[in-house]
């Protein structure tokens, strides 16, 4: 069964610029930008465009261009924030974990002597966030994404 798509969640109102982001990447069909409660820094989130709550809902070109993304992101957020390892995640309903019904991909780095923050608890300060935006756009564009 799915759920009916709400144009006024948080990623739509992103998406139409009525709200800020920490954006790292854009393209036609994407966006990505940093999740200003990461689990752990450089956790940046990949935003298809396309209006679906989750997998389930997302058309097959929305979902083959998110995973492009994903992959182009999770590279720059691998050489900029140098992890141990990256966790790509993306959960469907609210029992999955699910907090904005929109769908979206996770990329969340992993340091080995690093516990994970709790997913969507503790907001990050804007100047973190935006030091990291910063650095992560920057080998982004670097790397010619």
């Amino acid at each position: 069964m799915q759920a009916e798509y709400d144009s006024h969640n948080i990623f739509a109102r992103i998406l139409r610029g009525e709200l800020p982001c920490f954006k790292v990447y854009e393209d036609a069909d994407t966006i990505a930008f940093l999740d200003i409660m990461p689990q752990s820094d450089g956790h940046t989130l990949v935003v298809p465009k396309e209006p679906a709550v989750d997998l389930f809902g997302l058309s097959g070109q929305a979902a083959a261009a998110a995973i492009r993304a994903t992959q182009i992101v999770a590279r720059g957020v691998r050489e900029t924030f140098g992890p141990d390892g990256v966790v790509i995640s993306q959960f469907n309903g609210a029992a999955a974990g699910q907090t904005v019904p929109h769908v979206h991909f996770h990329i969340v780095p992993r340091y080995a002597d690093q516990a994970l923050r709790g997913h969507a608890r503790e907001q990050q300060s804007m100047e973190v966030l935006r030091a990291h935006a910063e650095r992560l756009a920057a080998t982004l564009a670097k790397q010619g994404a």
